[in-house]
């Protein structure tokens, strides 16, 4: 491998770690919902909230996110970003109450844009041949920060079952949730280091009119040879754009009629990709799991089934996006999520909750469980039916509490074939759309309105992660777990069909050279 080589893809890989914060940071609650929901006595709407509190932070960071990538620069501002992860995992560890815990996840939701921002400058750096696969590492350490978050948790959970005096002095049985929390710490830390290690980008230095320093930066990644063809290419970028580069212009122009079919293709992949539901079944894993009446701890094993899932589909994806191409990933990836999708909801709408007597008697750790007697033996077609008799019988409380147990017992359903359901739609989504919207925010913008367009984008996919990841207890609790599914993929079919009509291919092909390609069609 090049010295070129080596280098791009250590610049990139140091930049790609955020997306394994991210990963990290956005799956560690799933762990923690139970816990949180019984300490602070949270209603679903509540839960929702504390979930979903980083999505509405980024929704605020990324209103600046754009101004300080052009004027601070790419770098500067993801070490900004990394400090706020830093700082929000310490505070969520120690968080003493509910909204403080709420405030101290809202501050990690403002480093939530190091996604965008990263992808904007691996996009920058990257050869185009490598383009594809650079700016898709980002996805790949999501995924790896998902993972490890599961698996976290997991090790966490089985600590708890420990007598060892050190799992007892160090309070992991008492502060379960916090450790869980707090794990992030550490990789946060190191993150922040690294980035001082990165180069500024070259689009950024050109676009700022540092020339020379943008050269220094490119002979690092690319042949002398090709230095100055990049420079002339970036610099006929920006002229073709508006040469105003006030925040309201740059705005203007995404909105522009030459930007028009970018812009259906940014907005609508922007929407369908958080649109399939992935937050709601990533940041919720174990709660979904308890749905097919596993319980707890088969939950949370399952969930860790769904970061290694993830992660060999992003790979794969990975190898094939410059070699298959992004349009073929995305129609072909989206097609097979509304499937998985489908798979879901008829496991989940087939399924019977029945209480009998005798195992209503076996339930010895739920307090004057004869309670149950009056719903025992009647068949309920769906969990919402059964988990409303649960509250007429316990209690609101109660029954909240004890869910989990009491679906365990009680649920007749193909619980291998929604298994299957969930892990397809999970290899799908990270095969496809996952990854692929990156690599396409990467290249479909101008350099002269990239630094506002990415972030931009990026805010409208966060505003429906956000939506989802807020109200899927609140679907749960009203629509039932079939028919929020079922939302999810009839929401993707109609993102697909437009995406069939307007999505290019850009595979191999330069920045500016997308730019025409676009203009023409």
């Amino acid at each position: 491998m090049s010295s070129y080589k080596i280098n791009a893809f250590t610049y990139a890989l140091i930049v790609a770690l955020g997306g394994f914060i991210f990963g990290l940071d956005a799956a560690l609650i799933s762990g923690t919902v139970k816990f949180i929901t019984e300490e602070f006595n949270l209603n679903s709407m509540q839960l929702g909230i504390v979930v979903g509190s980083p999505s509405i932070g980024v929704l605020l960071a990324l209103f600046f996110t754009g101004s300080a990538c052009n004027s601070l620069g790419r770098r500067k501002t993801l070490q900004i970003i990394a400090s706020l992860y830093l700082i929000s995992a310490i505070a969520s560890a120690l968080a003493p109450s509910y909204w403080s815990l709420v405030a101290a996840r809202f501050l990690g939701g403002l480093a939530f844009s190091s996604i965008s921002v990263a992808s904007m400058y691996i996009g920058e750096i990257a050869p185009p041949q490598w383009r594809g696969k650079l700016v898709s590492m980002t996805q790949i350490n999501i995924v790896l920060g998902l993972s490890a978050a599961y698996f976290i948790n997991y090790s966490i959970i089985q600590l708890t079952s420990s007598d060892a005096a050190w799992v007892t002095s160090l309070g992991i049985k008492q502060y379960t949730w916090r450790w869980m929390l707090g794990s992030e710490i550490v990789p946060a830390f190191l993150w922040l280091i690294l980035l001082f290690f990165i180069p500024r980008s070259p689009s950024w230095l050109v676009y700022n009119g540092k020339t020379e320093e943008a050269k220094n930066t490119l002979r690092k990644i690319i042949p002398e040879a090709e230095i100055n063809v990049q420079i002339e290419e970036m610099i006929q970028s920006m002229q073709s754009g508006n040469q105003d580069q006030s925040l309201v212009s740059q705005l203007k122009q995404i909105f522009s009629k030459p930007m028009r079919n970018t812009f259906i293709i940014a907005m609508t992949i922007a929407i369908a990709q958080q649109a399939t539901g992935i937050n709601a079944i990533l940041f919720y894993a174990p709660t979904v799991f308890e749905q097919i009446g596993g319980g707890t701890d088969a939950a949370f094993v399952q969930s860790i089934w769904v970061g290694l899932t993830s992660i060999v589909f992003t790979v794969l994806g990975l190898v094939l996006v410059d070699k298959l191409g992004r349009r073929p990933l995305i129609i072909w990836g989206m097609a097979w999520i509304i499937l998985s999708l489908g798979i879901c909801f008829y496991g989940f709408k087939t399924a019977r909750y029945t209480l009998t007597p005798t195992s209503i008697t076996e339930l010895t750790s739920i307090n004057n469980a004869e309670r149950l007697q009056t719903i025992a033996g009647k068949e309920y077609g769906s969990d919402i039916e059964f988990k409303k008799a649960l509250e007429e019988s316990l209690g609101e409380a109660d029954a909240r509490k004890y869910s989990s147990q009491l679906i365990q017992k009680a649920a007749d359903i193909n619980a291998v074939l929604i298994l299957f359901g969930i892990l397809s739609f999970i290899a799908a989504f990270h095969f496809s759309v996952g990854p692929v919207m990156w690599v396409l925010f990467s290249e479909i913008f101008p350099i002269a309105i990239r630094g506002i367009a990415i972030p931009f984008f990026t805010l409208i996919t966060s505003i429906v992660s956000m939506l989802v990841q807020v109200f899927f207890p609140e679907q749960l609790a009203t629509m039932g777990i079939s028919y929020t599914l079922l939302f999810y993929a009839i929401t993707v079919a109609i993102g697909l069909v437009i995406l069939y009509y307007y999505l290019i291919e850009t595979k191999n092909m330069t920045i500016e050279e997308i730019q025409l390609k676009l203009q023409k069609k």
